[in-house]
């Protein structure tokens, strides 16, 4: 029987999702072959690459050596295209989180969308916690496509969407002088080691990591 190539592209600097993946023990190991890199340019013809939090634009010549190339974005698309699309709809005040897979075409997030499905984000979770979920999710719309390929079905983007643009540590910065209530929000999504959140006070700057009891 043939199996099917399929490879996950993870990005050196952002590899969150890299035990979970791992971990995870897909049920049609019967029909694929599975496998995980760091470097597109180690990567030969496919039958499907799921880029996955993948920070850099993939050439054109790679999109078009493989059958598909998929990506998970975390928002409804259009909405919230570009980067940390979680981090800006939590601070919305967002607590349905979408997951659209899209194809992944030139145009950043701009490519037709295959499924859709969505968690929830509890008032309490914290980055961690967010992480584990946005994992879960990611597999899960993974699985669902491996259980339908090859018949697979695209729609276009429809409406009028928004595009967020990186942020930077410095967006971790907190206000002294506002209650840690009222910008929990801007707390829960910071990492506490790649971007913890912090305030100045007296000319010094302070830290804040923020763990759940």
């Amino acid at each position: 029987m043939k199996k099917y190539k399929v490879t996950f592209l993870l990005d050196k600097e952002n590899l969150w999702f890299e035990k979970q993946l791992r971990n995870y023990k897909f049920k049609n190991r019967n029909k694929y072959v599975f496998s995980i890199s760091k470097d597109y340019r180690k990567i030969k013809k496919q039958n499907i690459v799921f880029p996955i939090s993948y920070t850099r634009i993939l050439p054109k010549k790679f999109l078009t050596n493989h059958e598909y190339v998929l990506i998970p974005h975390p928002s409804k698309l259009p909405k919230d295209k570009g980067f940390a699309p979680i981090q800006n709809q939590i601070l919305k005040k967002e607590r349905k989180i979408f997951i659209s897979l899209i194809k992944a075409v030139e145009k950043v997030d701009e490519g037709p969308i295959c499924i859709q499905n969505y968690f929830d984000i509890d008032k309490t979770d914290l980055s961690i916690d967010i992480r584990r979920k946005q994992g879960k999710a990611y597999l899960k719309i993974i699985e669902d496509f491996l259980n339908i390929y090859p018949k697979v079905n695209f729609k276009a983007q429809i409406g009028k969407g928004n595009f967020n643009k990186k942020r930077t540590p410095n967006d971790s910065e907190i206000n002294a002088n506002k209650s840690i209530k009222a910008q929990f929000d801007k707390i829960r999504i910071c990492d506490n080691e790649a971007y913890p959140a912090f305030f100045f006070l007296n000319k010094k700057k302070f830290i804040i990591k923020i763990y759940k009891k």
